[in-house]
């Protein structure tokens, strides 16, 4: 028995196709009805073209008559424009401390508004050192200070919560 490996995203063409019988579409786009692959592959030998499987989970598997290099081509093209509208959003942090003074913060909360603005997403942390895990709703207070500051430009995704040491909050861009 033969076992055929194919690639996660390449369809089997011409004699890969195993199928006793198949739905056909022409080059043109035509249907062709349901009719044996070995037919099928004689069409598209005669037109000098290849047999492609384009829905392999159908009953019976569709396949159409095209050329596979322009397909591919196509295909490459589709996926690089889909690649190149897409938005990448990064995770930045800013950390502050339970004892922040209020230039500290002021600074920090600019740095967050540039991120925020700019489309990123933006982690602010508090780590809580040796007595100051006593006071953690001192670090809640002021990272909800934090929040409202920046309200006109970002949103809480995530409240702030603390895990170990540290407390967190995540604040997303606000939508235009």
């Amino acid at each position: 028995m033969e076992v055929f490996y194919i690639r996660k995203n390449e369809l089997p063409i011409n004699e890969d196709i195993r199928d006793r019988e198949i739905r056909l579409i022409d080059s043109d786009g035509t249907m062709l009805g349901i009719m044996s692959s070995k037919d099928a592959q004689e069409m598209a030998i005669s037109k000098n073209l290849d047999l492609i499987k384009i829905v392999p989970g159908a009953a019976p598997p569709v396949c159409k008559i095209m050329d596979y290099g322009k397909y591919l081509f196509e295909q490459g093209k589709k996926e690089k424009e889909a690649k190149k509208n897409q938005k990448i959003v990064s995770l930045k942090e800013v950390r502050i401390s339970v004892k922040i003074e209020e230039h500290d913060f002021n600074y920090k909360v600019k740095n967050a508004y540039k991120f925020l603005q700019d489309g990123d997403k933006v982690k602010v942390s508090i780590r809580f050192r040796g007595r100051e895990m006593q006071y953690t709703t001192i670090g809640t207070e002021v990272l909800d200070k934090f929040a409202d500051a920046i309200k006109d430009v970002g949103t809480v995704e995530k409240q702030p919560r603390l895990e170990g040491k540290n407390m967190m909050m995540i604040l997303n861009p606000r939508k235009q």
